[in-house]
């Protein structure tokens, strides 16, 4: 494997993580709301906010999302984020 696609793997898995993080945090968001429907990007916003606040890996995860809405699998657009 070389290291241009070995890179891409690895960003690849630390956005998914990241992801995984954000759905759950706006799970939480939901649930605290009483599951009260009609709030799903705010939930998603602020799970952003909240789970990367000043990562490092912030930048990597909005560059990487905005770069690949359409082509990174996992990565949910905000009307997705109800499991």
């Amino acid at each position: 494997m070389d290291l241009k696609t070995r890179r891409e793997k690895q960003q690849k898995l630390m956005v998914q993580a990241v992801e995984r993080k954000v759905r759950s945090r706006a799970q939480q968001l939901y649930e605290t709301r009483g599951q009260v429907d009609g709030h799903a990007l705010e939930d998603w916003v602020q799970a952003e906010s909240d789970v990367l606040g000043n990562s490092i890996l912030a930048p990597l995860y909005r560059r990487l999302k905005t770069e690949n809405q359409d082509g990174l699998e996992g990565l949910p657009h905000a009307s997705q984020n109800r499991a």
